[in-house]
């Protein structure tokens, strides 16, 4: 029979993103990066003219980052010990939204944070991304976790009976997220893995053992 399966974000759900890239702005790139809104456009600005930095250069600048520094990056409380918990019950993959030729330096990230997971890379909505997994895998059933309510909505849109789970594991950008759950696209709001696991294996294992 085949086993559950998780497909879960990296970023701001296993990873903290937004602080480590935030310092890396500071120190070399001359960019103050307020972190009191989701959107970036209007979160970073040049320190010496006060400036928006435009949507050219924030791409170019968070391409840079993961080019060079992921390093910074460190596991979100709790997230490593829940996936190797939750691999216990179910397969896991991590679908993360960078360039294609980011896949091995993210798979080798998590790695050395303890994380054993087969990652895919998209660019834009989850949903078909998320649909092409579940197709490779034949999975019994799939969760699906993310900090983005528009992922949560493309996946519900294209694998409508996928379990998903809002969890956004960075506390200064948590309250700035609109919810999925409350938009009707999530099961649950949980923004931090000491909630999100018990509620994760309650339905992992009831499920695996309702299908024994």
């Amino acid at each position: 029979m085949s086993r559950p399966l998780i497909v879960s974000d990296c970023d701001e759900v296993l990873l903290f993103m937004v602080g480590p890239f935030r310092d890396w702005l500071d120190e070399t790139q001359g960019v103050d990066f307020t972190v009191g809104s989701n959107n970036f456009a209007e979160a970073m600005r040049w320190r010496d003219s006060g400036e928006p930095v435009g949507e050219k250069d924030i791409w170019r600048l968070l391409r840079a980052f993961f080019d060079t520094e992921m390093g910074r990056q460190t596991p979100i409380p709790g997230a490593v010990e829940a996936l190797n918990t939750l691999s216990e019950h179910a397969d896991i993959v991590i679908l993360t939204n960078l360039t294609d030729n980011h896949r091995e330096m993210r798979a080798q990230q998590l790695a050395a944070h303890g994380i054993e997971a087969k990652v895919y890379t998209n660019q834009g909505p989850k949903g078909p991304a998320l649909a092409a997994i579940v197709e490779e895998h034949a999975p019994s059933e799939v969760y699906f976790i993310d900090d983005l309510p528009q992922h949560h909505k493309s996946a519900r849109e294209t694998v409508p009976h996928v379990t998903t789970l809002h969890l956004c594991g960075e506390p200064e950008l948590a309250p700035h997220i609109d919810c999925a759950h409350e938009a009707g696209h999530a099961d649950a709001r949980l923004d931090s893995w000491a909630e999100a696991l018990p509620w994760l294996l309650e339905r992992v294992v009831k499920n695996r053992e309702a299908a024994a």
